[in-house]
């Protein structure tokens, strides 16, 4: 099974390089078929110029331009419409993500024949390293919300990290969100959607360059209107949207 691994790509310069190579590093010990499909979402710095330079040493890395609109969730639906594998992770280009715990989705959702394979950085064997504090509280609080609107126990649907089957992202459209709320939009549609799941333990380690581009005093309301988007389709939609066993 072909592993597509989607990166979006907003003026990371600085951290795409040692992003590809812990990806490829990682992948060298594994035999596992993969590319990374790299979304250069209109960077304005050199971003392009590296990947060019990088997609000479690693023929599995593939990468694009997303000239507009640009947005974390833009981006990521344009390498969502163009990936080739028949699964696909979101990682972010930022280091924060962990290739090694990539290997442990691919192979759980191999070994137990899963839809999707979510990662919680909150649960036994879960990390966060340098996780600023502030924005733990708000991480926390949010996704207490989001467990007890949508009634459900996974405790870290924000989460960007996570590995879906093609069908589940063809089964999951329209896809809506333009910027980060569609870390939730995508899992919460899974699981009411009816796509099996799981959850396994991952890391997340804050950026050692540059700046993050999640802005949270922009994002509240955007998070509110697809959690509700979500609960009245759960709630309401009579199954119309459930998928077809």
């Amino acid at each position: 099974m072909k592993l597509s691994i989607v990166i979006p790509a907003y003026n990371e310069e600085e951290s795409i390089t040692e992003t590809i190579q812990q990806i490829e590093d990682a992948f060298a010990k594994v035999n596992i078929e993969h590319e990374i499909f790299v979304v250069n979402d209109n960077s304005k710095d050199n971003t392009l110029t590296v990947l060019e330079s990088l997609s000479q040493q690693y023929p599995a890395l593939k990468y694009e331009t997303n000239l507009g609109p640009n947005g974390f969730g833009f981006a990521v639906r344009y390498g969502l419409e163009r990936f080739t594998g028949d699964c696909v992770a979101v990682m972010m280009a930022d280091l924060s993500d962990s290739p090694y715990d990539l290997i442990r989705y691919y192979t759980t959702m191999i070994e137990g024949n899963y839809d999707c394979v979510f990662g919680s950085r909150f649960v036994k064997g879960g990390k966060v390293i340098d996780y600023p504090f502030v924005k733990k509280i708000i991480n926390r609080i949010a996704n207490f919300i989001i467990r007890m609107v949508m009634g459900i126990k996974y405790n870290d649907t924000t989460n960007a990290f996570k590995l879906y089957k093609k069908e589940v992202i063809d089964g999951v459209k329209p896809i809506l969100s333009p910027h980060f709320n569609l870390t939730i939009e995508l899992p919460l549609k899974a699981i009411i959607r009816g796509y099996t799941y799981t959850v396994v333990p991952n890391s997340w380690t804050n950026r050692k360059y540059g700046v993050s581009k999640l802005k949270i005093k922009e994002m509240g309301s955007r998070y509110f209107f697809i959690l509700m988007y979500c609960f009245v389709e759960k709630y309401f939609s009579r199954g119309d949207f459930k998928r077809k066993k």
